[in-house]
């Protein structure tokens, strides 16, 4: 059945949603022209809903993905920064419990020179996300756009709270909450930095869908970004055995295994790894940003060597994780941190 509109613009949702239970695949303009529909709140929540199930159901192809990140960013909250910039980010959904290693990783990646620009929510799935560390922290994390981009024009690193930056997901937030099940929104978050980072660093904890938003982000342009799922089913890259990597660069896409015993990490479990709730990740956040030394300041430094990698700073995984090393040891993450609270709260007292 042809997926043919009722009106200019409309979506015939029989239409898309015959063809993907067919396991049709979208086309990426389709794909963004449905979003952007659902994005504007014309879709019905029983439309919606079978959408995204079937959607799952079916597999969300790399075309689907990059036409979905492009209604995304068409309907997110503007900030403009210029110049090259990072994010590190995880998809989540690992239930592993871990401590927030990516937030942690992008303090090291900022120390060490890299503009950053953190893009995260509260907690789904885990019980602290990085909206809810950094606010634990002190961090003002609902900062004006302008604001944002004043902290990393300052400080080389700035929150992007997904909840301020994609005021439009309030038209998908029911029908997720009612599913409870998960959707290609989880995958998305990662994707859409309403910053556009040029750099990201992206983990994944479903095997099937790593090496297809690899091949998204290279569709959407990405001069540089890693994506990488631990062999433990971990959304970064683990210390508990080796994880796979897909490399994306000048639009192709690069696969290739990473064992941490040859970088010289010594091996973890992932009870090592564990986090908990806000309070015990401030505690291990702060202790490993001191220059504490032991298996969550491996993690840290290995998936900060990634970022150093993705970034062009170093040409190789060990130089970086040399170089994370360095930053841990000196204190330098741990004091951008508190100057990244004091200046976002003056900041937050203006505005």
């Amino acid at each position: 059945m042809p997926d043919h509109a009722t009106a200019p613009g409309a979506v015939h949702w029989p239409g898309v949603l015959t063809a993907l239970l067919r396991g049709e695949d979208l086309d990426e303009d389709r794909a963004a022209d449905i979003l952007g529909a659902v994005m504007r709140g014309e879709a019905e929540a029983a439309h919606l809903a079978g959408f995204l199930v079937a959607l799952r159901a079916k597999g969300e192809s790399a075309g689907e993905i990059a036409g979905f990140v492009r209604a995304m960013m068409e309907h997110a909250a503007p900030i403009a920064v210029d110049g090259p910039l990072l994010d590190t980010c995880g998809t989540g959904g690992d239930g592993a419990g871990t401590f927030n290693i990516s937030t942690v990783t992008a303090l090291v990646v900022a120390a060490d020179g890299v503009r950053v620009a953190k893009h995260g929510n509260r907690a789904a799935s885990s019980t602290c996300g990085s909206a809810d560390l950094l606010e634990a922290w002190g961090v003002a994390i609902e900062l004006p756009a302008d604001d944002v981009a004043r902290t990393i024009d300052e400080l080389g690193i700035g929150f992007l709270y997904a909840r301020s930056f994609h005021p439009a997901m309030r038209h998908v937030g029911p029908v997720r909450a009612q599913l409870g099940v998960r959707t290609v929104f989880n995958v998305l978050g990662p994707l859409s930095n309403p910053a556009r980072a040029t750099h990201q660093v992206v983990g994944v904890s479903d095997a099937r869908l790593a090496p297809v938003m690899a091949d998204a982000l290279a569709r959407l342009g990405k001069e540089r970004a890693l994506v990488f799922r631990g062999d433990d089913g971990l959304d970064e890259l683990t210390t508990t055995g080796p994880s796979l990597l897909w490399e994306v660069r000048d639009g192709e896409v690069r696969s290739s295994v990473v064992d941490p015993t040859e970088l010289g990490v010594a091996p973890a479990t992932v009870d090592d790894l564990r986090g908990g709730g806000v309070a015990e990740n401030v505690a291990i956040a702060d202790a490993v940003l001191g220059g504490e030394p032991g298996p969550r300041s491996d993690i840290v430094a290995l998936n900060a060597a990634a970022a150093l990698y993705t970034a062009g700073r170093v040409d190789a995984l060990g130089d970086g994780l040399e170089r994370a090393r360095a930053v841990l040891a000196s204190g330098a993450a741990l004091d951008l941190k508190d100057r990244w609270v004091a200046r976002s709260q003056e900041l937050a007292a203006r505005s």
